[in-house]
């Protein structure tokens, strides 16, 4: 009887922790989903109505990813002086609020200091939520451990989703106000995310208070290369995830052409998370899947750079580039659980997402400078792909160690 009844109890444990993470994901549909990624599709109506340079509307993203690098930084000691479960959940909160301010003011140096603080609140419930993630299957073998976090990060690829249908239809029904729906219907679809995840925070138990332990100096080194990849990576991507959306406008493909680019390039995201990258991440060693994933998004860069103007292009980029640029942080993430002891994962998770950070702040005012030059909107878009290239071969150097 006992070895009969074994299995549906693992399949129950199993559905139980795939639930949670599921309750988890909401913090990156907000986080990443709404408040990073949205922006690309709202760009081009505010440097229209606001009359922004694309350094400036740049500097949004950069503001944003400051705050984010600050957040990051200091996710870990919130974690410890609040507990996981609290600091995720009020970074939320504080994120919807900052979502919903953002649709209430065209003052650029306002939406300025509100990109800022919704970077630093995202921040904190992103690390935090990634960390509470790498404990939903704590015990368990290392593919059955890396999939809640690929559940997890399955949610910024749900979140582009929903942005893909929101916000195109907030710009077609707002006229000029159509920007300031697009923020206000994200910042309500924040706050109803407060309850499922809420539900799935709840079910994760605190850590011991070994938790408080901080990366160690040897630790940081033997994962340098890790950071050296985050950085690269992180520029990489965020400057394509900017300015694809007003490069593809200035190309001639209109607004539901735009939001079916958005929508299949989050579908391509959330699917290849879930049933490729949580598999490959937990599998590979060293930093093999980082470099993969590194490659396989500088291909996805190259359609609308060197193939003719048009949806086929376009399509093709958001499949290939949607299956790979959320794999970073997973593979980031499951590179922290497998290879620190347990109670420094809040730390090096924190502190990797510092290094991806700084490459989210640099990228997009590199990227937005170079668009206002000559060679406009492609010119930046190919420092996407050479620093894509350049995180391949960092992450190349990175060997694998145990977490002792």
């Amino acid at each position: 009887m006992t070895a009969v009844a074994a299995p549906p109890a693992r399949e129950g444990g199993l559905a139980r922790e795939v639930l949670t993470a599921l309750g988890l994901a909401c913090g990156p549909v907000v986080a990443l989903g709404f408040t990073r990624f949205a922006y690309a599709l709202l760009l081009p109506p505010m440097h229209e109505r606001l009359h922004w340079s694309y350094a400036q509307a740049g500097g949004m993203n950069t503001a944003n990813a400051l705050g984010y690098i600050i957040g990051a930084a200091g996710a870990a000691l919130l974690a410890r002086r609040l507990g996981n479960r609290t600091a995720f959940l009020w970074a939320l909160a504080i994120s919807a609020v900052a979502l919903l301010a953002t649709a209430a003011t065209a003052v650029f140096w306002a939406l300025l200091a509100l990109r800022f603080a919704g970077g630093f609140t995202t921040a904190v419930a992103f690390v935090v939520g990634s960390a509470l993630a790498t404990r939903v299957a704590t015990g368990a073998d290392r593919r059955r451990a890396a999939l809640p976090v690929a559940v997890y990060m399955a949610g910024v690829g749900a979140g582009v989703v929903i942005a893909g249908v929101v916000v195109p239809a907030a710009l077609s029904a707002g006229g000029d106000a159509g920007w300031r729906l697009g923020w206000l219907l994200m910042g309500v679809a924040s706050v109803l995310a407060l309850l499922p995840a809420w539900l799935g925070a709840r079910r994760v138990p605190e850590p011991s208070g070994l938790h408080a332990a901080v990366l160690g100096g040897h630790q940081v080194r033997r994962l340098a290369p890790t950071f050296v990849w985050y950085v690269l990576f992180g520029a990489g991507y965020v400057s394509y995830m900017t300015f694809v959306v007003a490069l593809l406008r200035e190309r001639g493909l209109g607004a539901s052409m735009v939001a079916v680019f958005f929508v299949v390039l989050g579908v391509a995201s959330a699917v290849a998370t879930l049933s490729v990258w949580g598999h490959l991440a937990g599998r590979l060693r060293g930093g093999r899947a980082t470099a993969l994933v590194a490659g396989l998004v500088f291909l996805g860069v190259l359609p609308v750079l060197l193939l003719p103007a048009g949806a086929g292009a376009a399509l093709l980029s958001a499949v290939v580039f949607g299956s790979g640029f959320m794999a970073g942080p997973t593979a980031a993430t499951v590179i922290a659980r497998r290879m620190l002891p347990q109670n420094v994962w809040t730390a090096g998770i924190a502190l990797l997402t510092v290094a991806f950070s700084v490459g989210q702040a640099v990228g997009p005012l590199v990227s937005g400078l170079l668009s206002d030059s000559a060679g406009g909107i492609a010119r930046g878009l190919w420092l996407s792909a050479v620093l894509l290239v350049l995180a391949a071969a960092a992450a190349l150097f990175q060997r694998e160690h145990s977490p002792s």
